[in-house]
Order: structure tokens, then C-alpha cells, then sequence
């Protein structure tokens, strides 16, 4: 195994062959048969539509997760930390995307990472930022590939078509022997909308938006390669990537009940989930305990604007069956308390202390990022086939 990434150990290996109701609990459970099939979903879509797919390993940061998820063994890939791009470099990934806006003072981790032959691109959207690029440029020779960010829906940072910084960024740049790689957005307010029409409209600001920075580039003497996009409620359905180079998308390895509730996938297409033990009641309450708090589902509310509010997850049967109306309504640091949906009808399920449940999480990245390794099963068994170390840390 890599550097940084826990190795297995006796324990974990004990793991290996054991059913999900013979395992300490909370625990992350991660059903390949399902992460498979969203991955073949998403490529397949892509390769018809002619766009590389760089995929986004901030919800997995496991190296087996990015063998099964890459084109290839060197990538792309991009990432939200340098430390998972300093892993991936180290298994062997050449094709880099640090797509978060770089800080100077990490400048001199990215050259680092160059001069060990990995190809790692950053991002920014100022002007102060790309100074600090072109004067790094100068002092360690290193030619950073950047890509600006530009802004199509107002979710975070980027720059807007008609702000005079785009072209002043790509001259900073371009002239300070930077290597200006093109534009890439990130859809985050798609996150919001619901049903097929809203999220066509919201791949589609997120396309023309992204094509009219890189012409004005372009138009001005600035050399644009790169289009990249992305977000896993864009990339299921753009119809339209004219211009586009390359998607993006992280979450949809697993999915969740965010793009469960927006209408990207169903329940049946989540792959992760949260084992943990019942280990108490409050009758008169309508109360079941269970040994998963916040610490194991974390404290993403992300549904709690939808149509219908899931809590902090969807309760299952040890099949990962979910009941009826049946969610975890509350979390304490290492409680959870399941209960019935407000207003529901339907009966609470009779379930014994010590009984085994599985929990579908609110965000994946939110719960992922809570374990740091992955219990693998097939859909449809209760073995434990694999053991997958998670990394944490920036």
C-alpha cells in the first residue's frame, strides 16, 4: 500500500470472510456491485458523447476506489487536497487536477509533486493568486500548468465572463511563462435543482458559460485547451457538451440521498452505507438507539430542503433493505436515534437490542470522510470480500 494510507493489518484481515453481522460497529459498508455499475453508467454516457472523464476523488480518497474509476493508471484524476494527490502520485497517477483554488504557500508542495514527473495542474481566479504563480514559475523554473476558474452559477468562486480579471489572469500567466491550460467551473448550485428540466438548464449554464470564457481567451491571444466542467448532476444530464473537454463528477461513485432527492439516482443505486447495532429504546418516544452518531454518519442535513426530509439517513435491514418511513431523526456524538418519519403511517419496525442495521447517508463525502476504511460486499451478500483503506488530512 502506499504511503499515508493504513495498511492492513491482522485485524482487518480477520475481516475478509466475515459476515456484516459479525463486525464491530459503526462501520462503512460499500457495495461494489453497485459502485460498478454507477461507474460503467457515467463512462458509458461520456464515450458517447466523445468527453474525457476525469474523475473527482474526493468522495472515495481510496486508491482501490481510483483503479476502478480511471481510464488508466495514470489518470486523470483530480482531487480537493494535495495530500490525496501526493498519495495518488505515489501509486502511480500522473494526470492531476488540484481543483481547489491554490494558496501560495502550497505552491512549493506542487512543484514538488512536477518534479517527481507528476502532471498536476492547479486552479485559481485573481489576480493575486497568479502572481504568486508566475513568481514561483521564475524562481524554481517549473512551468505550472493553471486552469482559470470561471463562475456559471454563483455556487463559489470563479471568474465571470464579463470581469476584466479573466483576461488580465490569462495575461499574467501567459506572459510569466505559466502554462495557461484552459477554464473549468463546477455546477454546485445544480445540487439544488429537481427533475430532468432544471438540471438540463443547469448543465447547459454550466457548458455555455465555461465555452465563453475559454473563446474570450481564445479571442484575445490566450491559449485555452482545456474546457473542463463538472458535477454529478451535470455529467447525468447534459445533453449539449459542444466545447466541453473534459467532466467531472466525484459523488456518483456511490451516490446518496442528495441525488437520491434531486432525482439523479434511485435508492437502488447508492452504494454506501453505515453498519451499526441497535442499543437501546425509548418506547413511549417511538425511539430506537443505535451506536451511530454523528461522528459515524456525520451532521450533513443536505435533504432537509427537499420534498422529503431523510434526517441523517435512510434506516435498512442488515440486506440493506430500507423500512418504511424509517430514518435517524436525530444524532448525538455516538448516538443515533431512528425513528419514524414525521406524519408517517407506518408501523416501527420491531427491532431487537443488538439487532444490525445499515444506515444510506445524506451526502457520501460528508459520511465517507467520518471512517477510514471500506467493508466491501457484493449486492446481495452479507461477506465481507475486501477491505478498502480511506485517507483523511489535507
Amino acid at each position: 500500500m502506499v504511503a499515508h494510507v493504513k495498511p492492513a493489518t491482522c485485524e482487518d484481515s480477520q475481516h475478509v470472510g466475515a459476515t456484516l453481522n459479525s463486525l464491530e460497529t459503526p462501520c462503512l459498508v460499500l457495495d461494489e456491485t453497485r459502485m460498478a455499475r454507477n461507474i460503467a453508467r457515467l463512462r458509458t454516457r461520456l464515450q458517447r458523447r466523445g468527453v474525457q472523464f476525469r474523475p473527482h476523488l474526493k468522495t472515495a480518497k481510496s486508491v482501490e476506489v481510483a483503479q476502478r474509476l480511471m481510464d488508466g493508471p495514470n489518470g486523470p484524476i483530480a482531487v480537493s487536497t494535495l495530500q490525496e494527490a501526493e498519495i495518488f502520485a505515489r501509486s502511480g497517477v500522473r494526470d492531476i487536477l488540484y481543483a481547489v483554488g491554490i494558496a501560495p504557500h502550497r505552491l512549493d508542495r506542487v512543484v514538488a509533486l512536477r518534479s517527481r514527473g507528476a502532471d498536476v495542474a492547479i486552479v485559481l481566479d485573481s489576480v493575486q493568486q497568479a502572481s504568486a504563480v508566475v513568481a514561483k514559475v521564475r524562481e524554481t523554473g517549473h512551468a505550472i500548468p493553471v486552469l482559470i476558474e470561471v463562475d456559471c452559477d454563483g455556487h463559489r468562486g470563479g471568474l465571470q465572463l464579463d470581469d476584466p480579471a479573466l483576461l488580465e489572469v490569462g495575461r499574467i500567466l501567459h506572459k510569466g511563462q505559466a502554462t495557461l491550460r484552459g477554464v473549468m467551473t463546477h455546477a454546485g448550485e445544480s445540487y439544488k435543482c429537481v427533475g430532468a428540466e432544471a438540471l438540463e438548464a443547469a448543465a447547459e449554464e454550466e457548458r455555455s458559460t465555461s465555452f465563453a470564457c475559454a473563446e474570450a481567451l481564445r479571442a484575445n491571444g490566450l491559449p485555452c485547451p482545456v474546457v473542463s466542467v463538472g458535477s454529478t448532476p451535470t455529467a447525468h444530464f447534459a445533453r449539449n457538451l459542444a466545447g466541453v473537454t473534459e467532466m467531472r463528477a466525484g459523488v456518483f461513485v456511490f451516490f446518496d440521498l442528495v441525488m437520491t432527492g434531486i432525482g439523479v439516482c434511485s435508492i437502488e443505486d447508492v452504494a454506501l452505507s453505515v453498519l451499526c447495532t441497535v442499543i437501546g429504546h425509548q418506547h413511549a418516544r417511538g425511539w430506537i438507539l443505535v451506536d451511530a452518531g454523528w461522528t459515524a454518519l456525520s451532521l450533513d442535513r443536505g435533504t432537509e430542503t427537499q420534498a422529503v426530509d431523510q434526517g441523517y439517513g435512510i434506516v435498512c435491514d442488515l440486506e440493506g433493505t430500507p423500512y418504511p418511513d424509517f430514518i435517524i431523526a436525530q444524532t448525538n456524538q455516538e448516538h443515533g436515534i431512528a425513528a419514524l418519519r414525521p406524519g408517517s403511517s407506518a408501523r416501527l419496525p420491531d427491532l431487537p437490542v443488538g439487532a444490525r442495521l445499515r444506515v444510506l447517508p445524506i451526502h457520501a463525502c460528508a459520511t465517507g470522510a467520518q471512517h477510514d476504511q471500506y467493508h466491501v460486499i457484493a449486492e446481495g451478500s452479507l461477506v465481507v470480500r475486501d477491505i478498502w483503506s480511506r485517507f483523511k488530512g489535507w
